[in-house]
């Protein structure tokens, strides 16, 4: 009798452990998947200028990360060649956010409205040229399908720069070209990024700053392997 209220008690703790190990499971993969806030501009200056959302920002990101329905795109380059110290930020990119993967805007297309104080970014050659009359036109064959490929229509899209203005550019770009606008936030900058899931970049060693850009899920754009359209 002792020998099979032993067996009783352990059958019970196992059928908690499974039951609880179920739910674990399911309560984990509902909240990856939860119903997101449909994109919302923010008030204030930082909507009115950059179009960054109101509900999934630099202050509520790390809520929306590892989502298998969305992918994360951070606009920087690795070294700008904008003066973005001048008005506080960072011309390097030095941290950046678990789960993101950099896409250099500068080299997607022609960045244009950049402060004065920050001067010129990167001046060369581009997947797009935005004309004065807000027309994209595309300046490679695969220049459509780069954008397809990083830049998923089926996902959602969470795209962030420094301060949110490369962000924003690339997120009005994309609604231009066709993309879902309830689909595609503007998450803001990681300048004032405070979470928890950050992937530190610079790194000061004996007085001398490094910055570990291995570390960076980095898509260099190699214009030498397109092809132009005549």
């Amino acid at each position: 009798m002792k020998d099979k209220k032993i067996v009783f008690i352990v059958l019970i703790f196992f059928v908690l452990g499974v039951i609880t190990s179920y739910l674990l499971f399911n309560n984990s993969h509902f909240n990856e998947l939860k119903k997101l806030p449909k994109p919302e501009i923010t008030e204030g200056v930082r909507g009115e200028l950059f179009g960054i959302d109101k509900n999934i920002n630099e202050e509520t990101i790390d809520n929306y990360l590892g989502r298998s329905d969305s992918v994360y795109r951070d606009m920087r380059m690795l070294i700008d060649e904008g003066d973005y110290e001048s008005i506080g930020g960072d011309s390097y990119l030095s941290g950046i956010i678990k789960g993101f993967e950099a896409i250099p805007f500068p080299l997607v297309v022609n960045v244009t409205g950049l402060p004065e104080e920050v001067g010129n970014t990167y001046q060369g050659k581009t997947l797009f040229t935005l004309t004065d009359d807000g027309d994209y036109i595309a300046n490679y064959e695969e220049s459509m399908e780069f954008l397809e490929y990083y830049f998923p229509k089926n996902k959602n899209i969470f795209i962030m720069c420094g301060g949110g203005g490369y962000s924003g550019m690339m997120k009005s770009m994309l609604i231009s070209l066709g993309w879902d606008s309830n689909k595609i936030y503007n998450t803001g900058g990681h300048w004032y990024y405070k979470g928890d899931n950050n992937i530190e970049i610079k790194n000061t060693s004996n007085g001398e700053v490094n910055y570990d850009f291995w570390k960076v899920t980095y898509h260099n754009i190699d214009f030498n392997i397109l092809h132009e359209v005549n």
